[in-house]
């Protein structure tokens, strides 16, 4: 083979290359992997490595170089005497988890030997607010960029770590709100900011950090009517940016309302209601044909999608009221838009233009964790453990089922054309 063949094969290979998982929901934000992701394995088949993880944690892996960052956390329970104590101020009425203290931890992983290279104690604290039995204290995704690795754990702190050295290079403890049911919502990084939500039941606002310094740039405050019930403010979404007629928006899902702002300051573009109950929102939004796809949360949850583009107004396009994902993010793929119930793994997959229904299909199983899309194929992981796997389109296919130890709380990252998938006990390499 002649050098210049050598060269244009090289290309067309490296074109072909996942680009590094930084992020929750890989490059893109929208759960998009450029791979041929493996379809079967088990605990003795297609594992390249398995390390165990030690506390407890729900972010999903992060991958930059050769290494592989989540967070976790180490727990030290409250006595039943201090937990009813503290609990007098819990009006939710939900089940929890209350500690006397914890220790907040990120992890690296070496991507190719699966060794754990660094254990990092970044903050510790007292008597934390408790969190949700379903939740964890480390469930928000760290971002990778550049060897910085950015951690945000809600009320507790926000930290950016060296990840050649694994020093904190700077901490900021200074924002709170009461999350009720613990951190839930993961940052984003745009230019020189680190910008996420803080929608709490007794404040509820949006604010971005210099990513250099960890000190505060701006903070808007949500300005759209919310319920009275300060149980029906709260929050967990997970920000947006997208470039629209050249200029970055910031979209913003927040109780009752989607909010746009302008990420440089944080000055409100538009809001829209979203004409009910919206609250606890947990999914991540996606995007595409001019429109934001979202869920309002729970209880009374709808699939919108919002127009945003070609209107003089962002409006509600269309919506879905039935059996709508309350925890794991929708997935669009072309013209067909997916997401699954946490109970029960009933999928649904509409046409994005109009929200008619292609199907609606059930694989069972409970989930957190949000889909991955790689090949025409979609991955869906349960807190079973069992990760199904379709083919993408208008027919209902089910390819592979297959099974792990443990639960699949967080989401799926991609490198190469392996599958990095976090148990509640261990970390996996999966590939043929």
């Amino acid at each position: 083979m002649k050098a210049t063949q050598w060269i244009l094969l090289a290309l067309g290979l490296a074109s072909n290359t996942q680009a590094d998982w930084k992020q929750w929901r890989g490059p893109t934000g929208q759960g998009h992997a450029n791979a041929k992701l493996p379809t079967e394995w088990s605990e003795t088949k297609n594992v390249m490595w398995r390390t165990p993880v030690p506390g407890k944690g729900w972010s999903s892996p992060v991958v930059e170089g050769n290494q592989i960052w989540m967070t976790t956390a180490f727990e030290t329970p409250a006595t039943k005497e201090e937990a009813a104590e503290r609990l007098k101020s819990n009006t939710g009425g939900v089940p929890v988890n209350v500690l006397r203290s914890v220790s907040l931890h990120a992890l690296c992983v070496d991507k190719n030997t699966g060794k754990l290279m660094h254990n990092v104690r970044v903050i510790t604290k007292k008597e934390p607010q408790w969190v949700h039995k379903l939740n964890s204290y480390a469930s928000p995704s760290p971002i990778l960029e550049a060897g910085r690795l950015y951690c945000h754990f809600g009320s507790y702190g926000t930290a950016c770590i060296d990840a050649k050295t694994s020093k904190v290079a700077w901490l900021n403890e200074k924002i709170w709100v009461n999350h009720e049911n613990g951190p839930g919502s993961t940052p984003v990084l745009w230019k020189d900011l680190l910008i996420f939500h803080m929608d709490g039941s007794d404040q509820q606002f949006v604010v971005a950090l210099d990513k250099k310094t960890g000190l505060e740039k701006w903070r808007t405050s949500r300005s759209g009517k919310m319920h009275a019930n300060p149980q029906l403010k709260k929050s967990y979404g997970t920000p947006l940016i997208q470039e629209i007629n050249g200029k970055p928006i910031l979209f913003s899902p927040g109780s009752n309302w989607l909010y746009a702002y302008d990420p440089a300051n944080g000055r409100e573009l538009w809001k829209t209601e979203y004409g009910g109950l919206g609250f606890s929102l947990v999914p991540k939004p996606v995007t595409g044909h001019g429109m934001i796809f979202m869920s309002t949360g729970f209880m009374k949850a709808k699939l919108l999608a919002v127009r945003y583009e070609k209107t003089a107004k962002p409006d509600i396009a269309w919506s879905y009221a039935r059996s709508v994902s309350t925890q794991p993010s929708p997935l669009l793929v072309g013209d067909e838009l997916y997401f699954i119930t946490e109970s029960g793994g009933l999928i649904t997959c509409l046409n994005a233009h109009t929200g008619e229904p292609h199907w609606v299909e059930r694989i069972g199983g409970n989930y957190s964790a949000s889909p991955t899309f790689s090949n025409g194929k979609i991955y869906f992981h349960s807190r079973e453990g069992v990760t199904t796997i379709l083919q993408a389109g208008k027919t209902f296919k089910v390819l592979a089922k297959n099974i792990l130890e443990g639960q699949h709380m967080a989401s799926a990252a991609v490198d190469g054309n392996a599958l990095i998938l976090r148990t509640d006990k261990a970390l996996y390499r999966i590939e043929d």
